[in-house]
């Protein structure tokens, strides 16, 4: 099963896996193909499901020769329970799902086959996929290799450029297709406001029509609810006199959905992290950068200032930036750090052996007070920053550039072996 919200390439990944490694795919899209609940009602039985797919599409389903690909899956809840049926009787008939509203659906109490289903979550591309993309595999595979030592300035300078592109462009697959086939930003920027258009009209058509003009608002004041100095997320910007209760589910639906990412606020720095986390503050990101640069009006011509596209927005850009990255290098939950108003680190994040706090600077300009803090308090053997300043070790204090940051775990891992 494939999660992720609309437009981040599920359909296209699953129907391309069926035709490579596949003699035949059946692909059904069950938002578009009305009546098709009937046939999971009643009595669940895979083979009798089959013979009725088969029928109905006119194809004969071969086991383990054709794959079944069930799109939008939660539009029919009845097909999610089947996928338990079809595990323990007919394992034989492989089966893909996904779905752009499928943690809705399940946050609302569909029946879900626990233990019989592999679950997968697909992002927006990230910068590392971005410059494979590009053709820069040679690129990639030279930082992967790097040490801990600074990068040479002819790679330094054509990364930097990549991650200006980066910022603008963000990872959705349609918008990176666009920029590569016509390397025009005006198209780029019609691609993003039609996959924010078609956001807004799921507001719309999936959500309880109640919470509807909450989820809106709520969506909107993402770019303002950023672009504060302090970005613990405040009701209030959503719109004056707003509690947390009149917006809760309308936040819900938003996680659920995919469109938006939530990042704890913990009170102490030990293991497990979770265990210290304040459920009653949080900080909100968007789910793709390109897509929160067009939502926060930030022209694209900023691209042509040498570093000035990584300074505007207060550096909320970089912050949406790095967590996207975190998130595909890190499979536990990221958190942020605050000592009431005096200090905040970025993001606190663990391997499950070690805690590593993470300072995230938009420029050169290197001061992290609150970093200091943190380390201070928690005597932490290893701590993190990423800026635009070169690849180095000062102490027990990595600074890791933001254009190499997805090769971040090889040089934790590194650092480590240094410290013994």
């Amino acid at each position: 099963m494939l999660k992720g919200a609309r437009q981040v390439g599920k359909t296209w990944l699953l129907t391309e896996f069926g035709r490579t490694h596949f003699d035949d795919v059946l692909y059904i899209n069950f938002e578009n193909a009305p009546g098709m609940n009937e046939l999971f009602e009643g009595i669940i039985e895979p083979q009798r499901i089959i013979e009725m797919l088969g029928a109905l599409h006119g194809k004969k389903i071969i086991p383990e020769h054709t794959l079944l690909i069930f799109d939008e899956v939660q539009e029919v809840p009845r097909a999610l329970t089947s996928l338990k049926y079809f595990a323990e009787t007919a394992p034989h008939y492989p089966i893909c799902c996904a779905g752009s509203l499928l943690g809705v659906a399940l946050h609302k109490g569909t029946s879900f086959p626990v233990g019989k289903v592999d679950v997968l979550t697909l992002q927006p591309l990230t910068f590392h996929e971005f410059l494979l993309a590009n053709n820069e595999g040679e690129l990639v595979r030279f930082i992967e290799k790097a040490d801990i030592a600074p990068i040479p300035l002819p790679f330094v300078h054509k990364l930097r450029d990549y991650l200006k592109l980066y910022f603008v462009i963000g990872g959705m697959p349609a918008v990176v297709d666009s920029w590569l086939t016509d390397r025009d930003f005006t198209t780029v920027e019609e691609k993003q406001r039609a996959i924010l258009e078609t956001y807004q009209q799921d507001f719309s058509k999936h959500a309880p029509s109640a919470t509807v003009p909450k989820i809106r608002y709520l969506w909107n004041s993402i770019p303002s609810q950023l672009a504060k100095e302090n970005k613990k997320f405040v009701y209030g910007v959503v719109k004056e006199g707003a509690r947390a209760r009149e917006y809760e589910d309308a936040l819900l639906w938003l996680i659920d959905s995919g469109l938006i990412r939530k990042v704890g606020r913990i009170t102490k720095s030990a293991l497990p992290l979770k265990a210290y986390e304040d459920v009653k503050a949080f900080k909100l990101y968007h789910l793709d950068i390109g897509l929160l640069r067009v939502m926060s009006e930030l022209s694209e011509a900023a691209i042509t200032d040498s570093t000035r596209i990584f300074e505007e927005f207060r550096g909320a850009l970089t912050e949406q930036y790095i967590l996207q990255e975190l998130s595909s290098i890190n499979d536990r939950t990221i958190y942020y750090w605050a000592s009431g108003a005096t200090a905040e680190v970025d993001f606190v994040f663990s391997d499950g052996r070690d805690i590593f706090p993470l300072e995230v600077k938009a420029g050169e300009n290197l001061q992290a007070r609150s970093l200091k803090i943190y380390r201070e308090k928690y005597g932490v053997k290893l701590a993190l920053r990423t800026s635009l300043s070169n690849l180095r070790m000062d102490g027990d204090l990595l600074n890791i550039p933001l254009y190499v940051f997805f090769n971040t775990m090889r040089y934790v891992d590194t650092a480590k072996k240094g410290q013994g």
